[in-house]
């Protein structure tokens, strides 16, 4: 059974997780290269295309988010055994059991690294906009730790575990810091694709999400808000590095550092103790069950 997960050009926090985290959970050979049968984990990864559709599709803690068509689950190679929110489930036209929560909040269950490099606030952005944005300089100018979504996972668990708050523009950011108990504002991501995605996390766990704006810290991160659209490398590249560019730039940069100063003061959410216990032992529960079946599957053939 292959692992299927978002690979993009860079290393990305939340869909990294997969690969660290599903090894220390699932039995030793559970996965491997077989590709008769895909386990769908962590990330926005339920769509119609992009799937063989001879192969078995079992999914565990994936959501929709409205990138592409949702799949097509009624065709006889799809498994689900739970989504991330109630929001996937509707759309798929599945029964709100099956609505869970994201798979990352099992790094409840495993062995993490002790926090590291403690610090007051703390500031995650999408990794697409550490791309787009001068969101290190921000940081530097706003006294407040940047966590850089594309560095090593150990690294990234132990700087959240440290902090006291985090700000995050990454969903996966609030995901694990919920799961940890690390204390998390929501900065609405600039680029407006990434929005409902929040929403149908935060309903699995009962949270009335709060999304205060995040101001954007370079031309081609207001570029994206204006448009709507992702700014491809072409785009950033004439819009931020031309010199002509520069006071423009710097004054966002400014501008986005007085505002996580503000975003850093606001009432921080935690998902209620005993809602995220509930969750992660039905997910728990699910991923038992599951690959309980699987080895007696593969016992009795």
């Amino acid at each position: 059974m292959k692992l299927i997960y978002f690979q993009g050009v860079v290393p990305n926090f939340g869909d990294e997780l997969n690969p660290y985290m599903w090894s220390k959970i699932l039995p030793p050979g559970f996965l491997n290269e077989d590709s008769s049968e895909l386990f769908l984990g962590i990330g926005s990864i339920l769509h119609k295309h992009g799937y063989p559709s001879e192969a078995i599709k079992h999914v565990l803690g994936s959501g929709y988010a409205g990138y592409g068509s949702p799949p097509e689950i009624n065709d006889g190679s799809w498994n689900i055994v739970f989504v991330r929110g109630p929001r996937t489930a509707a759309t798929l036209g599945l029964p709100p059991e099956k609505a869970i929560a994201d798979g990352a909040i099992l790094l409840r269950t495993i062995d993490l690294p002790e926090p590291r490099e403690q610090s007051e606030v703390a500031f995650m952005p999408h990794y697409e906009s550490l791309n787009r944005g001068f969101w290190p300089e921000a940081c530097k100018l706003a006294g407040i730790k940047l966590i850089d979504p594309t560095r090593d996972l150990d690294e990234i668990i132990g700087q959240i575990r440290g902090a006291k708050l985090l700000v995050t523009e990454a969903m996966h950011g609030a995901i694990v810091a919920d799961a940890l108990r690390t204390p998390w504002v929501s900065a609405r991501p600039i680029y407006s694709g990434h929005h409902a995605k929040w929403l149908d996390w935060a309903e699995a766990l009962s949270l009335d999400l709060r999304q205060p704006r995040l101001w954007p810290s370079s031309i081609a991160e207001l570029y994206t808000r204006l448009t709507r659209r992702g700014s491809p490398e072409s785009i950033v590249g004439r819009l931020n590095k031309r010199a002509v560019a520069t006071p423009a730039n710097a004054i966002l940069t400014y501008a986005a550092a007085k505002r996580l100063q503000q975003l850093a003061k606001m009432d921080p959410q935690l998902s209620r103790d005993d809602v995220i216990e509930r969750q992660t032992q039905r997910a728990q529960e699910a991923i038992f069950s599951f690959v309980s079946t699987r080895t007696e599957s593969v016992a009795r053939a």
